[in-house]
């Protein structure tokens, strides 16, 4: 898809937020375009910026702190709807990455590596962040409920999540998978409380957890995902929480349940739907305190 410049409506406006999300002629939910992340994304600024970068790459800017969340740059096996909006190159600096599984569509090993020389620290659960070691990324593991620091004034907290669907596989048995190899990412900022609940089914206490401000909504119709019933709840349980869907409209494979979803499903079916903010890949959402 042919990346576009920055001029964009009204993002208040319901029926633009919903032009935002097209239909390719397979029937694939996609965003309509794909806005270039500029340079100054990095730069330190007031309140925090969150960009999607397609599929389930997050980019955070806290007042200057900067962090990817699953980045998928560079070498991934399957085909896409469009080009990643960030390229490693154009990366100017990193206080950390973060990883919240093994799947190679978050983590990338060719995209940790590529970013080497501008990132400070890789943070995952204990399994990730050993495989990241064999891959000579010096990764860090946490367990699920553990707090750590992340740069600046960030607090990231681990929650649980259920996607060890490699158990039970013949092809995956050569080791138990765990619950706690895969992690979702509570973030305390100054401007509010982000929450990356991971690919996951709904799990009860994710109707539990401190209310966020932004929830980075994974809604993908998949057994081993939250499902649009289990979205629909889960959005529900915090009728106040702006929706940033992610997960969604980024790998040409219309008939895997885990790359398709429709954001248009989700109007009707929550509690003060304005708040859902569909984003084009490339393109801002910012919090402010």
């Amino acid at each position: 898809m042919e990346n576009t410049g920055n001029v964009r409506p009204d993002p208040t406006d319901a029926h633009f937020r919903m032009e935002k999300c097209i239909l390719n002629e397979k029937g694939q939910a996609m965003p309509s375009k794909v806005l270039p992340v500029p340079p100054e994304a990095f730069d330190a600024r007031e309140g925090t910026a969150i960009t999607w970068l397609g599929g389930a790459g997050i980019l955070l800017n806290v007042r200057g702190t900067t962090l990817l969340i699953d980045p998928l740059l560079t070498g991934f096996d399957m085909p896409t709807l469009f080009d990643c909006p960030l390229r490693p190159e154009k990366v100017r600096h990193l206080d950390a990455v973060l990883v919240t599984h093994i799947d190679n569509d978050h983590f990338s090993r060719e995209t940790c590596r590529a970013l080497a020389g501008v990132c400070t620290a890789y943070h995952s659960t204990g399994y990730v962040a050993e495989e990241m070691r064999a891959a000579g990324i010096p990764g860090v593991g946490h367990a699920i409920g553990e707090t750590f620091p992340a740069g600046g004034d960030v607090r990231v907290t681990l929650t649980p999540v259920k996607h060890n669907w490699q158990e039970g596989i013949p092809e995956f048995s050569f080791r138990t998978w765990a619950e706690e190899d895969y992690c979702g990412y509570l973030f305390d900022t100054p401007d509010g409380r982000i929450w990356l609940p991971g690919d996951s089914r709904l799990l009860e206490c994710h109707l539990h957890m401190p209310a966020p401000d932004v929830i980075l909504f994974d809604f993908s119709d998949n057994d081993w995902h939250i499902g649009l019933e289990g979205a629909v709840r889960l959005a529900n349980a915090y009728p106040a929480a702006r929706l940033v869907l992610i997960h969604w409209g980024t790998v040409d494979a219309p008939d895997m349940t885990p790359f398709n979803a429709n954001p248009r499903d989700l109007y009707a079916r929550i509690i003060n739907p304005d708040r859902i903010c569909p984003l084009w890949p490339g393109e801002e959402f910012t919090l402010e305190k």
